[in-house]
């Protein structure tokens, strides 16, 4: 059969230099693992299989060739109108249509409104079921058993090339991704790996992976997609110092505060780690993983300031993983310290999150049964800067105030010289610069928003509640963003539908080993 696998990256063509430098350099290296897994998979079993990765570059459509038989699509939330979208066009193909990622993990019912076949969690025995033609569309399916078995980086390679590489050779921000466990340990209720398993992958296969790139792809950046590195600590070096030292293979990571024991550093400097991105989250809660169980506001602020100087003696660059907006925050307290985090530390970026309800975590549960998730809000808004939740302590308007100062401090131009100047990789330093550009133009997306909120009765009766009607502002920015293709999806066809709304004809498949069965919810 003749197979396409497209990775939606982006969810729109970018429109200006800043944007194509910024996903050209930068976004373009968010592709995942498993859909070039799936690629590989089908070509060994002797399909003729078509790969490419989305990320704003040019009409995703031309990326893969005409008179397919099966299109598997990988997406985030943020570019489901899209997969929605091409969707509908291979459909009129009469190619079977298979969506998977992190989107069709959180929103299945929502998929398959417009996909025969939706994969939550996938192995290669699941898609032979699938291109054996097992499942009568549309049906949602699923494997229980964690994705321990990964195609190596050599067999990868032609996905690698294509996705990260420009004329077949790796640039200076190319990445490779690999994994070394699955799952987490830690249980927080708005991640999608809460009640997933930490489990390590086999050592064998990663120390294999680990000599062919430092045979192959000396200088090429390793990129690791665990969600939580190296919780297994000793296990995991002893694998990474069986490579001889001058070697080695410059990686980033991200990992816990609470997983960055002074007693680890310097294994993780010799072994390469010149990148870590711990999680702080908030400073009035999710304490547990920055490594100050019990503290909060100011003495967690201090605490984990400590813990970020002591990271900079190991670590050229470091990012500090912030949410603005949990239940906990309340007041200016949370700006302050956040904005006293990043004056006191010009060297660290700081990712802002804000809270966004992905179904199947225990966050969205709460928010559903308190009435708190905005129903009508299309999908592809569960992304930064749109607010999705009615927030606890905080009305939309004040959010967005506070949102727009921290973004402008993070842009300011004080910050950005402060962040060349500091001791970083050459990459790191092209990376920051280029993020903090296009945080400008969030930035102006979040004044826009704000704007719309103080002198839109209809913005603000929608985000306060008292309105289940989608105000024309957001069907604006939806049908910007899709172009050409914002036609094939209706504006009735934008409104979400949840798991415990979904009526719908299509079975759910629970898959464990070689048995399948039938039955109304999928197990993970």
């Amino acid at each position: 059969m003749r197979i396409g696998i497209i990775e939606l990256i982006m969810d729109t063509v970018s429109r200006n230099w800043i944007n194509s430098l910024y996903t050209a350099h930068f976004r373009r290296q968010f592709y995942g693992i498993v859909p070039q897994a799936v690629s590989v998979w089908c070509r060994e079993l002797g399909h003729q299989v078509f790969y490419s990765t989305y990320y704003g570059q040019k009409d995703p459509k031309s990326l893969l060739p005409n008179d397919l038989d099966v299109v598997f699509i990988s997406a985030f939330t943020q570019a489901s109108a899209l997969a929605y979208a091409l969707a509908k066009l291979y459909s009129r193909e009469k190619t079977l249509t298979v969506i998977g990622g992190p989107h069709a993990k959180s929103f299945p019912e929502d998929c398959l409104r417009f996909f025969d076949i939706v994969v939550k969690e996938c192995d290669k025995d699941l898609i032979y079921k699938i291109l054996r033609k097992e499942f009568d569309p549309p049906s949602i399916v699923s494997t229980d058993q964690p994705l321990t078995d990964l195609p190596t980086v050599e067999e990868r390679m032609p996905e690698i090339a294509k996705a990260a590489f420009s004329g077949g050779k790796p640039t200076l921000t190319s990445f490779v991704p690999i994994l070394t466990s699955v799952g987490c340990p830690y249980h927080c209720d708005f991640c999608m790996d809460w009640n997933n398993k930490y489990t390590s992958l086999p050592r064998k296969r990663l120390e294999a992976d680990l000599q062919f790139l430092s045979g192959n792809l000396p200088n090429t950046l390793i990129i690791y997609h665990d969600p939580n590195f190296a919780v297994r600590f000793g296990e995991l070096m002893d694998v990474f110092e069986r490579i001889p030292e001058n070697r080695r293979n410059r990686y980033l990571m991200q990992t816990t505060l609470s997983n960055l024991e002074p007693s680890r550093l310097q294994r993780l400097r010799s072994t390469k780690c010149i990148f870590v991105a711990p999680g702080i989250e908030s400073w009035m809660n999710y304490s547990n993983k920055a490594s100050v169980s019990g503290k909060t506001g100011r003495e967690k602020l201090e605490k984990v300031i400590l813990h970020f100087e002591l990271l900079r003696q190991y670590f050229p660059d470091l990012q500090a993983n912030f949410i603005f907006g949990t239940d906990a925050d309340n007041g200016n307290a949370p700006v302050e310290l956040t904005k006293e985090f990043i004056r006191r530390l010009p060297y660290v970026w700081p990712a802002m999150n804000i809270p966004t309800p992905f179904a199947g975590t225990p966050f969205f549960d709460q928010l559903y049964a308190e009435n708190r998730i905005i129903k009508a809000l299309p999908l592809s808004f569960y992304y930064r800067p749109f607010l999705v939740i009615k927030l606890k302590n905080y009305s939309a308007v004040e959010f967005y105030e506070h949102l727009i100062d921290l973004y402008a401090l993070i842009t300011s131009t004080a910050m950005m010289g402060k962040r060349i100047f500091a001791r970083s990789a050459t990459e790191i330093k092209l990376i920051y610069t280029v993020r903090a550009l296009h945080l400008r133009q969030e930035l102006a997306q979040l004044r826009r928003v704000r704007y719309m909120l103080i002198k839109d009765g209809e913005m603000r009766t929608f985000h306060e509640g008292r309105s289940n009607q989608l105000p024309e502002f957001y069907h604006q920015c939806f049908e910007k963003r899709l172009g050409r293709f914002a036609g094939l999806i209706s504006r009735s066809d934008r409104i979400p539908v949840f798991s415990n709304e979904a009526e719908h004809n299509g079975s759910t498949v629970s898959l464990t080993g070689d048995e399948f069965k039938v039955g109304e919810n999928c197990e993970v």
